[in-house]
């Protein structure tokens, strides 16, 4: 089916989150919003990401195209907003409730977690004898903590902003995982001196070409490198990690997203 039908939508879309602001310039008046008000016009968006009659090679029409362009940079940016956003407040209502392990668990995205644990699970061998870095854990590690309870493995974040490192420390202290998970404050090249069996890329980590060349110049040949990206019309929600990215990598495996998840996770190891 042809994905011209949804251009007009999308720049409805556009026009409707662009009311709100400059996300660049001054987040103040949107971070007053209800953030279901954004998730409920950002849902209108998933339903087109999610479109099953759309193939690859049609939804490149959309993401290479200079006319959607300035609507799509605009619906990304209010997608990565939206998603540190709920991190954030469900770190801070872990933080003050009296069971932190139930309020995890009524994350917005909790269910799609499991999905993608599930994908990524299948890509390297997690269990207790491993230790795993994250880079770009977040203010709420979930992938970390998941990845700790369900496969008993050493986690480790890596977390550019110190504030935010600072919260997630605090959330795994409400919740008992402590001494399961460290959260370490810096870039990709915190993992030059960090010991690691497995090694993932968070799929907002930026910018791609740097880390991907960075991690190539400290990982070895033989550690799974798994990264997750956006394919098909879910890269309408965020940039896709291009094949220039990668360049010095193969890549082994690719788990395609199901039901709501967004992410395909990706397996890669560095070549010579």
């Amino acid at each position: 089916m042809s994905c011209y039908k949804y251009w007009g939508k999308l720049e409805e879309i556009a026009n409707k989150l662009s009311e709100y602001g400059d996300l660049e310039s001054d987040h103040s008046k949107i971070d007053d919003v209800d953030i279901d008000e954004i998730i409920e016009i950002l849902d209108e968006v998933e339903i087109i990401a999610h479109d099953k009659t759309i193939d690859f090679d049609s939804a490149k029409h959309i993401l290479d195209d200079e006319k959607m362009n300035k609507a799509l940079k605009l619906i990304r940016k209010f997608y990565v907003y939206t998603g540190a956003r709920l991190e954030r407040e469900n770190a801070m209502k872990i933080l003050e409730s009296e069971n932190p392990t139930e309020t995890l668990d009524s994350f917005h995205f909790y269910d799609r977690y499991i999905g993608l644990i599930e994908n990524e699970s299948q890509l390297a061998k997690f269990n207790e004898d491993k230790t795993f870095v994250f880079l770009g854990s977040g203010p709420l590690p979930l992938t970390l903590i998941m990845f700790n309870k369900v496969f008993g493995c050493k986690c480790i974040g890596i977390e550019i902003q110190e504030d935010v490192a600072e919260l997630s420390r605090k959330v795994l202290k409400r919740l008992g995982l402590e001494n399961n998970i460290e959260i370490v404050v810096g870039d990709e090249n915190a993992i030059e001196k960090l010991d690691y069996d497995i090694l993932m890329i968070a799929a907002f980590a930026e910018p791609k070409d740097r880390v991907f060349s960075n991690v190539w110049k400290y990982v070895d040949e033989k550690t799974p490198v798994l990264y997750r990206t956006y394919t098909g019309m879910r890269a309408i929600l965020y940039s896709p990690v291009l094949e220039t990215d990668t360049r010095g990598f193969h890549k082994e495996v690719m788990m395609l997203p199901s039901g709501k998840t967004n992410n395909t996770s990706v397996l890669i190891r560095k070549i010579i």
